[in-house]
């Protein structure tokens, strides 16, 4: 009778992932790593930069960012828990050409600046700058929409489990 005693269908929760960086987003099956290609990390995206300052894709709370600064971990309110890996072989730069501007158990904003890289510096030693996002808990993911190309306000949509 007038639907005043169904239950109320939850709606899931929702996260949008900006781009972590200027440039292209690009499927995470052109990173030349098979780690990432393959998703044996997780699902997600990568972007070929044009800009060195990268940014938190997400709302959420910086878990770790490793002692080299060529990658960091955040996790969302929500329980995603997302690795961002600025290039590919960045880890023997030793730290060379990047810069933490945050620390562990930050709270940061999507678009906040994290890690500053000096991509000329990067680009010349490293075997790609292509950077990719990847949701490591892929379990919590119920469906992902990524989208691809230059410059994109909104680089992934998921709805969470």
């Amino acid at each position: 009778m007038f639907g005043l005693f169904k239950k109320k269908e939850e709606k899931g929760s929702f996260e949008k992932l900006i781009p972590v960086m200027a440039g292209e987003v690009v499927s995470i099956d052109q990173v030349p790593d098979a780690v990432f290609s393959q998703k044996m990390l997780g699902d997600g995206f990568a972007v070929k930069p044009t800009n060195g300052t990268v940014v938190s894709p997400v709302d959420g709370t910086i878990v770790q960012i490793f002692p080299t600064n060529h990658a960091f971990g955040i996790l969302t309110d929500s329980g995603l828990e997302i690795l961002v890996h600025i290039g590919i072989d960045t880890v023997d730069l030793k730290g060379e050409g990047f810069k933490r501007l945050v620390e562990p158990d930050t709270k940061v904003k999507a678009g906040e600046p994290i890690v500053e890289v000096d991509l000329a510096f990067v680009g010349e030693r490293a075997k790609s700058l292509i950077t990719p996002v990847v949701i490591t808990n892929k379990e919590k993911v119920k469906q992902m929409t990524t989208h691809y190309g230059a410059n994109l306000p909104v680089a992934a949509e998921i709805e969470i489990n």
